[in-house]
């Protein structure tokens, strides 16, 4: 990444970030969300028992300060457990005063473990929150279809607590593009468009909001989508990729020219061509329904010229098997503005992964091989480990007697 130094400080931080967390897309998550991981429900699920409610009367064990109690007024149980019998009070086995204006609520994650209660976790949200009604409806559609389930979070992505709006936004993080469509053509786009305007939106969820209204289906929102894009004062946050794709969904032959556009000029700054090559990572391995895969390569393909993007076009390049492009990958060896060692790692393994009958790549391969027969080893070996393993053969049935 030094080599993008040029880039301000704090921009190369956000694209070094982008980079890594962000990098090819996974096919076990939205394509457009920036977080993924344990949520709410998930934590529900490994617990004996929830309750939600204000604490109260937290007292000191006298002989002993570091140990202590406090009450918890339950005023709903949002999952249950048969130790609470029809107890409205539970002393939990920790000291948790609380403050004086009574401002936060508990929701309160329990094991039970011989016999006893054991408190393991408490999240504290304000007292109005809606938390305890989110996640006893989550836990409600947790086993349904995770196009149902997600419908339940779309709810709740602009709740006014955080903790809820945080993890109804995780919720779509964790989910397949194949289960997040189907929900994303049915939502209310009027609703979505007004998140898109809102200042207040977080910046991390323009990808998601901007995708969900190019899946809407309603070439009008075209207008609007094209209104972030160029808006400077948007240029340089997260969520341009998913604008991107809403906008050439929308309006698919503009949408997709001001892609290219943006591949084409090599002085945008490196984050709008990298969420131009997001854009083409969708398209590509999502939806080429819409873009055609030789467009999608075309596009990628210009960004070889480009000496601090070259190397991630080579890598989607390789990993879509596109060896068409082989000749103009190897040509990038030896020149001048593309010699440094992430590039050349970048083509030789483009190379060593090209079909073997392809006599220019077998030269190139063994020349690099007797320039460092170790680098090109570890290159293998990083492909070897890259490769999906082979599926186990099933086990043979039983024999019928």
């Amino acid at each position: 990444m030094l080599r993008r130094s040029h880039h301000k400080a704090l921009a190369v931080i956000t694209v070094f970030a982008a980079v890594i967390a962000l990098g090819p897309l996974d096919a076990s998550a939205c394509p457009f969300c920036s977080a993924q991981g344990q949520t709410l429900t998930s934590d529900a699920a490994q617990a004996s028992m929830i309750l939600y409610g204000r604490l109260t009367n937290a007292r000191l064990d006298p002989n002993d300060v570091n140990a202590g109690s406090t009450d918890l007024i339950i005023e709903s149980v949002v999952k249950s457990h048969e130790i609470l019998g029809d107890k409205k009070q539970l002393t939990l086995p920790r000291y948790l005063p609380q403050e004086k204006e009574n401002q936060y609520k508990y929701l309160v994650f329990c094991d039970v473990f011989k016999g006893a209660l054991d408190p393991y976790r408490g999240v504290a949200v304000k007292a109005d929150s809606r938390i305890a009604q989110y996640l006893k409806g989550a836990l409600a559609v947790k086993d349904k279809d995770t196009a149902t389930r997600l419908r339940y979070f779309f709810d709740y992505l602009d709740d006014s607590d955080v903790e809820v709006s945080n993890d109804a936004y995780m919720e779509f993080g964790n989910a397949d593009y194949k289960d997040y469509r189907p929900v994303a053509e049915k939502v209310a786009s009027d609703k979505i468009a007004k998140w898109l305007t809102d200042p207040n939106t977080p910046p991390s969820r323009l990808g998601l909001y901007g995708s969900m209204l190019g899946h809407s289906g309603k070439p009008e929102y075209g207008k609007l989508l094209r209104g972030l894009l160029d808006d400077p004062q948007r240029q340089y946050t997260s969520g341009i990729d998913g604008i991107l794709a809403g906008y050439v969904m929308l309006q698919p032959k503009e949408g997709w020219q001001y892609v290219t556009d943006l591949i084409k000029d090599p002085k945008k700054d490196f984050l709008l061509r990298y969420a131009a090559l997001r854009t083409t990572r969708f398209f590509h391995d999502y939806r080429p329904d819409l873009v055609p895969v030789k467009d999608i390569v075309a596009a990628v393909t210009i960004l070889l010229g480009q000496k601090d993007i070259a190397d991630l076009a080579i890598e989607d390049l390789r990993k879509w098997e596109d060896w068409g492009v082989a000749d103009r990958v190897l040509d990038l060896w030896g020149m001048a503005s593309h010699d440094v060692p992430i590039i050349r790692r970048s083509i030789i393994k483009y190379a060593l992964s090209c079909p073997k009958d392809n006599k220019r790549v077998a030269a190139f391969i063994a020349e690099r091989r007797k320039e460092n027969s170790a680098l090109l080893d570890d290159l293998e070996e990083l492909l070897r480990m890259e490769a999906p393993k082979p599926a186990s053969p099933a086990p043979p049935s039983p024999a019928k007697k």
